[in-house]
């Protein structure tokens, strides 16, 4: 793993720095983070932005619409965008993380062709369609059914924490096609059109508030079987492809804005006196710490999925993923439990962001796999302990 920066790396750092300080002051003023149809037209404005001065997909292989930037210049981008103020993908985050990058792994040339230029244009939004109300964290007890009709799919079932669904043009959905087989061998990963009929989104209320959450209802949707990423049964696969890049590299952004905000909370507590507190000191320091080597984490997992790359494969990030999620989530917790420390109860009311912030934290250790699936990952496919019965 490289730790220094090249100075061709640097010279792109500068040209970044040079372009943000040009770009961020046209911005619109950003939308009330609850509105998320605004905040959809805020955050693709900002993507067809970073597309024309050709920064979307900028680790994304040239082959599928990206920049083929190498993992650290990826890196760099997220400080400097981060240390900037810019936005981070926001609406489009399902899209540019998770299904985007399972289309240019899995994808055939016409999927590429068809779904990955909107995405990286900001013209599309995805959602994600995994989850049901019985099998969250064991997913592959999902029951929606899919059956064959000809060249399409009829879709029924239902769906639950879909991911920007209200939002969204396109679902990344799973479906069971063979029921009769063992339940990790009969699913398929489709790429369902929300404005399709028998699509019935039910928003729900979040306990901040927000909508970014909805029930999804399919009732006899009809996807082409050409929306099938992937062979027929062989969704788990693909799925575990789209879990490794939620996983390993959909949370870098948060961790650089994580640390800008541990920066701002020493600032704080040294201005109102919680800084003579030992306690608030030594919970500041070792979130430092915590953050530091999840950064460095984050570079030995970028670093793995570029030389198997290199190595002709994927470059789909490992099972180190896990390890992140698992220790980011807590940390993240943390560090909110340590900002209503510093900033105090009266602090928090009169900031929503800071509101917001805290009450989502809450769910790490629930989205994208809980805590207790990702030691589960840990236990069995890093330390090779036996699985539980």
């Amino acid at each position: 793993m490289e730790l220094a920066y090249t100075q061709e790396e640097e010279e792109f750092r500068a040209r970044l720095r040079a372009w943000l300080a040009e770009v961020l002051p046209t911005l619109p003023s950003r939308p009330d983070p609850l509105d998320w149809p605004a905040r959809r037209a805020y955050d693709m404005d900002w993507q067809r932005r970073l597309h024309d001065a050709g920064y979307a997909g900028l680790h994304w292989p040239k082959d599928a619409g990206g920049q083929g930037a190498t993992p650290t210049q990826h890196l760099i981008f997220l400080e400097e965008t981060e240390a900037a103020g810019a936005p981070y993908v926001g609406a489009g985050f399902v899209g540019l993380l998770h299904a985007g990058p399972t289309i240019a792994a899995e994808g055939t040339s016409r999927q590429r062709a068809r779904w990955l230029p909107p995405i990286l244009r900001g013209e599309e939004v995805w959602c994600q369609g995994f989850s049901e109300p019985d099998a969250g964290s064991d997913l592959a007890a999902l029951r929606t059914r899919a059956v064959r009709d000809g060249d399409t799919y009829v879709v029924t079932g239902s769906k639950i924490w879909t991911s920007h669904a209200e939002v969204a043009d396109w679902c990344e959905l799973l479906v069971r096609t063979d029921p009769e087989a063992p339940r990790h061998r009969g699913i398929s990963w489709l790429a369902l059109p929300m404005d399709a009929p028998g699509v019935t989104v039910r928003p729900l209320r979040t306990l901040a508030g927000s909508r970014e959450f909805a029930e999804l209802f399919l009732d006899e949707v009809r996807v082409p079987v050409g929306n099938r990423v992937g062979a027929e049964n062989d969704g788990w696969r693909v799925t575990m492809v789209t879990l490794s890049f939620e996983r390993g590299t959909a949370f870098v952004g948060e961790v650089v804005a994580c640390r800008r905000t541990l920066r701002l909370l020493a600032r704080r507590a040294q201005q109102n006196g919680c800084w003579d507190d030992a306690t608030v000191r030594r919970r500041l320091g070792r979130l430092h710490a915590e953050f530091s080597a999840l950064w460095r984490l984050i570079q030995w997992n970028v670093s793995e999925a570029a030389h198997g790359l290199r190595q002709g494969g994927t470059g789909v990030p490992g099972v180190g993923g896990s390890v992140f999620k698992l220790r980011y989530s807590h940390a993240r917790q943390e560090l909110y439990e340590t900002a209503a420390a510093v900033l105090g109860p009266a602090s928090l009311e009169l900031s929503q962001e800071w509101a917001l912030e805290r009450l989502s934290s809450l769910s790490y250790t629930i989205a994208a796999g809980t805590s207790q699936i990702q030691r589960n990952i840990v236990a069995e496919r890093i330390l090779g302990l036996p699985k539980g019965r």
